[in-house]
C-alpha cells in the first residue's frame, strides 16, 4: 500500500466518525480550512482525532494548538520521547485507535535512537507517564522529569488524556479501515507512522488563530516554554467559552465536584456511577450531565442510547463536540495537576535529538 493510498485512505476515515459529521476537506473554510491545511503540512495527515472537532471551528483550532505545539513541533525533548509518551497515556486510557497511531510513529522515530542511553530515555518516558495517569503514582515517582522538560512532557501527557477521551468517543478502536488483510494492515501502520517523520514547516502557528488568553493557574507547568504556555491558555480559553455555551451550568458544577475528588481511579464496570450522580441536577440536564460525567471519566462507556438522549436535547454536532470537548479537558487537567506536582529535581537521561 502506498503512502498516497493511505493517506486517500485516512481522509475517507472521517466517513468513519460516530455521532458527528465532520466537515469535508473540499468543503472546509476559514478556520477549518487553515486547521486542515495545517494538520496536512505539519503532521503529514488530515489526523481523524482533530479533524472530528470541525463542527465547532475554535475547539478544532484549540486541539490542533495543544498537539502541534507538544507533540509535533521541535523543542527541548525528542520527538520520540514525546511519542513514547502519547502511546502509554492512550494505553492506559484503552484509547485502542491512539495506541494504534502511537504505537507506528514510535516505531519509525525511535529508529533514530542510536545508544543504549538514546532507548533507556524512552523507557523512563514510558514508565512516567504510566505513572502520571493516577494521582498516587504521579507523585511519588522517582523518575519524574526535571524543570526543563515539564512544558512539553506534561503537555503532551495532557493532550493525550484530552485526544483520548474524544477519539473513544467518536472514533472506531482502529485508525486503518476493517476488512484489510493482516500484511496490509502492518503496511498501512508503518507507513503511518512514516508520515509523521516530517519536520514542522514554516507556516502560521494554530494558536494564532485563537484569541490571546491568560495560563490559568492549574495550566502553570506550561510556563516552561513559550509557544507550549500559548497553545493552552488560547485553547483552554477556546473551549471553556464552548463549554459556556454547550454545557448547562448545573453540569459544569456537577462535572468540577466530581473532578475535586478523582485521583484516576476508574469509577466502575457499569454506567450505574453516573447515572446516580446526575440524579442530583435539573431534569433537563441530565442527559448532558451524564454524557459530560462519562467523557470525563469513563469515555469507553459512551453508547448509542446516551448519545440519542443528548440529541434529544436539541444538541447539535457544534453543541456534541463543545460538551465533549469541555470534560474532557477538564479530566486531562486534572491529571495535569497532579502530574506537575510529581516534576522536581535535575532532567535525568540525555535528551534524544534527530541526527
Amino acid at each position: 500500500m502506498s503512502g498516497g493510498l493511505v493517506r486517500k485512505a485516512l481522509r475517507k476515515s472521517l466517513n468513519q466518525v460516530r455521532y458527528l459529521t465532520p466537515v469535508p476537506p473540499a468543503q472546509a473554510r476559514g478556520l477549518v480550512a487553515e486547521v486542515y491545511a495545517g494538520l496536512e503540512r505539519d503532521f503529514g495527515m488530515l489526523a481523524p482525532p482533530i479533524a472530528l472537532h470541525s463542527p465547532a471551528p475554535e475547539v478544532l483550532a484549540a486541539s490542533w494548538a495543544m498537539l502541534r505545539e507538544t507533540l509535533v513541533s521541535a523543542g527541548a525533548v525528542d520527538r520520540a520521547a514525546k511519542e513514547a509518551v502519547a502511546m502509554a497515556v492512550s494505553q492506559a486510557n484503552a484509547c485502542p485507535y491512539c495506541v494504534d497511531v502511537h504505537v507506528s510513529a514510535l516505531g519509525a522515530h525511535s529508529r533514530l535512537a542510536r545508544t543504549e542511553a538514546d532507548h533507556a530515555v524512552l523507557l523512563a518516558a514510558v514508565d512516567w507517564a504510566r505513572a502520571g495517569t493516577a494521582e498516587d503514582t504521579a507523585r511519588g515517582h522517582p523518575g519524574a522529569v526535571g524543570q526543563g522538560w515539564a512544558a512539553e512532557m506534561i503537555g503532551t501527557a495532557v493532550t493525550f488524556h484530552y485526544l483520548n477521551r474524544m477519539v473513544n468517543l467518536f472514533l472506531p478502536e482502529s485508525p486503518v479501515p476493517t476488512g484489510l488483510p493482516s500484511s496490509a494492515r502492518v503496511t498501512a501502520l508503518r507507513l503511518l507512522g512514516l508520515f509523521t517523520l516530517a519536520d514542522t514547516r514554516a507556516g502560521r502557528e494554530p494558536a494564532e488563530l485563537l484569541a490571546d488568553a491568560a495560563l490559568p493557574r492549574d495550566l502553570a507547568w506550561a510556563r516552561g516554554s513559550a509557544a507550549v504556555a500559548t497553545a493552552f491558555a488560547r485553547a483552554a480559553a477556546a473551549i471553556e467559552v464552548g463549554g459556556l455555551r454547550s454545557v448547562p451550568a448545573s453540569v459544569r458544577e456537577l462535572v468540577r465536584a466530581r473532578l475535586d475528588r478523582w485521583h484516576g481511579e476508574p469509577p466502575g464496570p457499569s454506567r450505574a456511577w453516573a447515572s446516580d450522580a446526575v440524579a442530583a441536577v435539573p431534569e433537563p440536564d441530565r442527559a448532558a450531565g451524564e454524557f459530560a460525567l462519562v467523557a470525563a471519566l469513563a469515555s469507553y462507556q459512551v453508547d448509542d442510547a446516551l448519545v440519542e438522549r443528548v440529541r434529544d436535547t436539541g444538541a447539535d454536532d457544534r453543541a456534541l463536540v463543545e460538551v465533549a470537548a469541555w470534560a474532557s479537558l477538564s479530566a486531562a487537567r486534572r491529571a495535569g495537576q497532579w502530574l506537575a506536582e510529581g516534576t522536581h529535581g535535575e532532567d535525568r537521561g540525555t535528551v534524544l535529538r534527530h541526527p
